[in-house]
């Protein structure tokens, strides 16, 4: 079991290739990132990595954890489904037909997933909406 400094059960793990193409597009963008899964359908099921604050999230979107320093938010209705799974964001080959930031480099962001346990989800890290997470971030 994976927690966080605050013994919750991380939502969102990450691969060592994951985190090698967040630093290759950070020194990139020399930015921070974040990550949107919409649900949509082809590509909008993938993770999308983006320039923080390019995407705009609202109360639609749920912000389920940080991975590696990117903030991590799901659509809503996407995440009814995925809510009781564990999520580890891994890279693949391949060129998506998005706009996640990865794309040029010929690579996309996948999802790989399992089902948490019952102990697991009595201790999963809180979720907040876009517009709570956003609320929070002005207050910082």
């Amino acid at each position: 079991m994976i927690t966080d400094e605050n013994n919750y059960v991380r939502r969102v793990l990450i691969t060592e290739a994951a985190m090698e193409v967040i630093d290759t597009l950070r020194k990139r963008f020399g930015t921070d990132l974040m990550f949107h899964q919409s649900g949509g359908c082809c590509d909008g099921s993938s993770p999308m990595c983006f320039e923080k604050g390019d995407f705009k999230v609202g109360g639609n979107d749920i912000w389920m954890d940080k991975v590696y320093g990117c903030d991590f938010f799901m659509s809503a209705d996407q995440f009814e489904y995925w809510k009781h799974t564990q999520l580890t964001l891994d890279v693949t080959p391949g060129r998506g037909s998005s706009f996640s930031l990865e794309i040029p480099m010929g690579i996309r962001f996948m999802i790989r997933s399992r089902l948490f346990t019952m102990e697991e989800i009595q201790n999963l890290i809180p979720t907040k909406t876009g517009e709570e997470y956003l609320q929070a971030e002005l207050e910082n």
